[in-house]
């Protein structure tokens, strides 16, 4: 048969025009179920999911929790018309990446394990209940509803998905009421600094609710360039986040500066909080200047709780920047006790500020979930990146310095040894000798804010055992097993080049050397430390041998930067003292004021005086060195407003400071804030003269209810920054 053929007879004959159209269903244009409008029921969903702090006209949902929206329809829905809830992310959104969600009321749960079901449906409204997997990638979801073949797209339709320490499906499920409330939900805090044995807090607003920081940690999220199945995940989100708030290789959020020069920015010293950073970054999409330790941390927190991982602001005091991970730290001295910088790469800073994040580890073995740390400032690369962590601290306590990310350098940070080398010139060359050895003098007094209170909690127990315990030196061991092995010899600039003296084996855990004649030193200041007084300070020379002694001491004081940094040499002693044994004698060591005040004027960043003391037994192998960090001391601003306000009516506070120092301060400016009261402002104040005292006002309108805090700041060209801060509470 040919082909035409076949082709016919196969055919079934077809009805006649007038039957085919009776087989219709009589539908009208008017009928088409059409989706007319959404309420997203923002005030119950947000007070549900503790997101209504955040100042933004979308809804803002954690993963895992239910949520409900409200249809209108044209007409009522039927059984059987069709209806499908659509959330996409991402560029191109498909139901195969799990990237698009098609969720139909009347089926069984989606596959990407988001579920939905009608609560009400009633004449033209429909209540439905939409829960999102507790796994689901974090993000700005569209939501699109689809009937038929009508798409609806609502104003205001991009919903932000959030992870739910609230959840216990959720990785980064925190139990305790009181944590979630501090990590996840304070946008007020402190952050430690100072030194070892002078702790301060610096009031810090995170503000992770204010206007369009939400949208800056949505650009952030984009910017990572994160796979879409890795912003599920909190340890691939938190290692992004801790590359993304430097600037270094991507053009993130802050630009670090340690130089000293600030003039085409902004001091680090002059910042009380991250809103300001964050709103200026997602207004230019360039990075701010400028940012040091503090300032990383302090945003990092602000991004990492704006998201939902809880977080927390650490300050580890005495802090060892190990560039080798050989977990010793050189310290070079000359002969008068002066520090000498330039001879070694490594530092041990007065206090490092980074961050801990709470998360389960679902990429390690099992015992490594809770808090991790991580790190935005640019020290190390890692993986080729400024990123550092999340590293567990069980790993830090522990030794386990072979787990990813970057364990041997926070390892270091808190245990290193700290070696200290006189440099005396012989014969016109260099020569090192090697003084005394500390194990005990990194990573102490590791400090965050307390839970629900306004104070520090130490929280060096979770980093590290106690010291010289015998958990403490398994621990160096297994450390130490996993690090690179190098000679323990003086790092310097030039050391291939120099006479090496004393080097020691392959690094072990190192003990202090036991001392035949019991030698002691302390260093402490007679009087308070004020700027434009003489700095009275001494040094306490002891021994508890019996017997005759002769020692040698020498002590400097000088000015440093928190980093370590020398800015400036300010005098020193020189003495040999006898002493009979079981006695002690005090050094004093003086420095006046004209000796300071001009460097105090001239460096933009806050320093610290440091003084070292070097002390020698004759005819003994004892050597000894001590050095301790204190900061000057400065009047307060005193903060006036009533105890209580009202929601949207206005009030005033006041800032009031008197110069109390006998010199005059240059430059005052005074910079305050009040989240959900009134924006950051700053007042200029000139020159404040000995004796005067200074008012600045500002009229208060709240937007939101509970404790709030404002927080003031003055800085001036010889004080780098005196803080002060006052709760109030807002009622309705």
């Amino acid at each position: 048969m040919p082909a035409a053929s076949f082709l016919a007879a196969s055919r079934k004959p077809r009805p006649p025009l007038r039957e085919r159209q009776k087989c219709r269903t009589p539908s009208s244009p008017g009928d088409d179920l059409k989706v007319t409008g959404i309420d997203f029921l923002k005030t119950q969903n947000c007070r549900q999911h503790h997101t209504d702090a955040y100042n933004i006209k979308n809804l803002v949902v954690r993963r895992g929790q239910a949520f409900q929206l409200q249809l209108s329809f044209s007409r009522e829905l039927k059984a059987t018309d069709k209806l499908a809830l659509r959330f996409g992310i991402g560029e191109k959104p498909m139901k195969i990446r799990g990237t698009l969600m098609s969720l139909n009321p009347r089926q069984e749960q989606d596959l990407s394990g988001w579920k939905i079901s009608i609560v009400k449906n009633s004449g033209k409204e429909c209540l439905l209940s939409v829960t999102s997997s507790p796994s689901a990638p974090v993000g700005k979801y569209f939501l699109n509803v689809k009937t038929g073949t009508n798409i609806y797209k609502p104003e205001n339709g991009d919903v932000y998905l959030l992870f739910n320490p609230w959840c216990e499906g959720d990785v980064v499920f925190l139990a305790d009421e009181a944590q979630r409330k501090e990590y996840v939900l304070n946008d007020t805090g402190y952050i430690y600094v100072g030194s070892a044995y002078n702790i301060y807090n610096r009031p810090w607003n995170f503000g992770q609710f204010e206007e369009f920081v939400l949208d800056a940690c949505m650009y952030l999220l984009d910017k990572s360039k994160l796979k879409l199945s890795n912003k599920r995940d909190p340890m691939f989100v938190s290692r992004a986040m801790s590359a993304l708030v430097n600037a270094n290789d991507d053009n993130g959020v802050l630009l670090g500066n340690w130089s000293g020069n600030y003039n085409n920015g902004t001091s680090p010293m002059d910042w009380i909080g991250s809103v300001s950073i964050l709103q200026q970054y997602y207004k230019t999409k360039k990075p701010v200047c400028y940012g040091q330790c503090w300032v990383f941390a302090g945003v990092l927190t602000t991004v990492m709780r704006c998201l939902g991982i809880p977080s927390r602001c650490v300050s580890n005091f005495n802090s060892a920047h190990d560039t080798e991970e050989n977990l010793t730290v050189d310290i070079y001295l000359n002969e008068y006790g002066e520090k000498l910088d330039s001879m070694s790469f490594d530092s041990i800073w007065n206090f490092h500020v980074w961050n801990d994040v709470w998360m389960k580890r679902r990429d390690l073995p099992s015992g490594f979930d809770g808090w991790q740390a991580i790190d935005s400032t640019p020290q190390e690369q890692s993986q080729g990146v400024f990123q550092c962590g999340p590293c567990p601290l069980k790993a830090i306590r522990e030794g386990d310095v072979y787990l990813p990310f970057d364990s041997k350098f926070v390892y270091a940070e808190v245990n290193a040894d700290k070696v200290y080398w006189v440099v005396k010139k012989v014969n016109g060359k260099d020569k090192y000798i090697r003084v005394s050895t500390e194990t005990r003098g990194v990573g102490v007094n590791i400090s965050t804010k307390a839970v629900g209170q306004d104070k520090r909690e130490d929280i060096t127990a979770q980093y590290k055992f106690p010291e010289g315990s015998e958990e403490e030196r398994k621990s160096m061991q297994k450390a130490i097993s996993f690090l690179r092995p190098s000679g323990m010899v003086p790092r310097a600039r030039f050391a291939s080049t120099v006479p090496m003296n004393d080097t020691g084996p392959k690094p072990q855990a190192l003990r202090e050397t036991v001392s035949k004649t019991g030698l002691k030193l302390e260093i402490n200041n007679k009087e308070a430390l004020h700027p434009g007084n003489p700095l009275e300070l001494a040094i306490t020379v002891k021994i508890s041998a019996p017997g005759s002694w002769t020692i040698n001491l020498a002590g400097s004081c000088q000015l440093q930067s928190y980093t370590g940094k020398v800015e400036a040499s300010l005098g020193y002693v020189k003495e040999t003292i006898k002493l009979e044994g079981n006695a002690e004698t005090q050094v004093p060591l003086k420095i006046a004021p004209d000796a300071y005040m001009k460097t105090l004027a001239s460096v933009e960043d806050e320093v610290l005086v440091h003084v070292t003391a070097i002390a020698e037994v004759q005819g003994t192998d004892d050597k000894l060195t001590k050095e301790t960090t204190m900061r000057f001391e400065y009047p307060p601003i005193t903060v006036q407003m009533p105890e209580t306000a009202k929601l949207n009516k206005e009030f005033s506070c006041a800032f009031i400071f008197k110069n109390k120092l006998n010199v005059p301060l240059d430059n005052c400016k005074l910079m305050v804030e009040g989240l959900g009261i009134f924006k950051m402002s700053t007042f200029e104040e000139g020159d404040v003269k000995p004796g005067r005292i200074l008012k600045s006002e500002i009229i208060c309108t709240p937007t939101r209810v509970g404790e709030k805090k404002i927080v003031a700041k003055l800085t001036s060209s010889q004080i780098k920054g005196i803080s002060a801060e006052k709760a109030i509470t807002i009622v309705e």
